[in-house]
């Protein structure tokens, strides 16, 4: 049998110009799945206000972290790719992006000619949301729909419970001697309210922000994306031995107030002021990208620092580690 793995991340700008940006921005706020409004409201939201105020601001972020290989994510995601075609040489492994190039539709219309009889697709994301693995799943699904012979095709919607990347995580912030600090903290990508299920939008009714890793009451089992943030930080907290007053799980990148609570960055300029040593984990993020090098490195840092924080370090992602490599492997060969 002929098979294949696709790897597929978020997205990145071709360059980090203003009119590359502006491109990514807007094809990465109209998907419905990323802003759930109706589509002339979206439109008229993204293309007349966000992006024409947001464009110039994100240029300048992106430059801070363009190197001279490019944007991380894709370099990463490109090596990381030929590091796990060396570990699986009887299958063809390809990568894409959702946003960007080189995109699902593109890759996927390369794969169409190989014959391919089983199809296994990575979302690299740890835990299922609608505006990363469920986009992704979409453009996936469309792609292949074009294909004269469809292969049996297989998507791996989260990992964030399969054991050796919670063992993996674990070691890496061990490694950062963790007991050094005041606080550990999980920074976690943020989302809006809604795009949880209705009854866990609510933490007084749901229980999903349990520091004992429990589900919570959500009516699909593991569909609750804060619980599965809340979930992994309890298992590598208990890996590591802590307790619960010792560490903290926080939400970045909001776009306003309705989104994931607590903030990462209200968080962080309390422990400032309060003069804190702290080590930050952001595990889901699985290769260093803008949220990474520059929210967390660069801005959240300054406000911590000017805060009156002493010390704020964080976990290196997983990025191209070995270890990262050979767990990969071990989520495929496992679906």
């Amino acid at each position: 049998m002929k098979t294949a793995i696709l790897l597929v991340n978020i997205g990145t700008p071709d360059s980090p110009e203003i009119a590359d940006v502006r491109k990514f921005i807007t094809h990465y706020l109209t998907d419905p799945h990323v802003m759930r409004i109706p589509w002339i409201w979206r439109n008229l939201l993204v293309r007349g206000i966000i992006v024409p105020f947001r464009a110039r601001k994100s240029a300048k972020a992106y430059r801070q972290l363009w190197t001279d290989k490019g944007s991380p994510l894709l370099y990463f995601l490109d090596e990381l790719r030929h590091k796990v075609q060396e570990q699986l040489p009887a299958t063809e492994v390809w990568a894409a992006i959702r946003y960007g190039s080189p995109d699902i539709a593109q890759v996927m219309a390369e794969m169409s000619t190989q014959g391919y009889e089983q199809l296994t697709v990575v979302p690299l994301f740890p835990q299922y949301a609608s505006s990363t693995v469920g986009t992704i799943e979409d453009g996936v699904r469309k792609a292949v729909a074009r294909w004269a012979l469809p292969p049996k095709m297989t998507v791996i919607r989260q990992f964030s419970d399969y054991e050796p990347f919670i063992d993996l995580w674990s070691r890496n912030i061990r490694a950062q001697h963790p007991e050094n600090y005041d606080r550990l903290v999980f920074s976690f990508h943020g989302l809006p309210l809604n795009h949880l299920p209705k009854r866990c939008r609510d933490t007084q009714v749901c229980n999903c922000t349990s520091h004992n890793g429990e589900w919570c009451s959500s009516e699909v089992e593991n569909d609750c994306y804060r619980a599965n943030c809340y979930a992994l930080a309890a298992q590598i907290v208990k890996s590591l031995g802590l307790e619960s007053h010792q560490y903290a799980v926080s939400f970045q990148s909001r776009l306003t107030k309705g989104w994931l609570q607590p903030f990462t960055d209200s968080l962080l300029e309390e422990y400032g002021r309060k003069r804190m040593r702290v080590l930050l984990a952001a595990p889901s993020f699985v290769a260093d990208c803008l949220e990474t090098t520059v929210e967390l490195d660069i801005e959240n840092k300054n406000m911590f620092l000017a805060a009156g924080g002493k010390v704020l370090d964080r976990v290196p992602s997983l990025n191209i580690q070995d270890e990262w490599v050979k767990t990969l492997v071990g989520i495929c060969n496992t679906h």
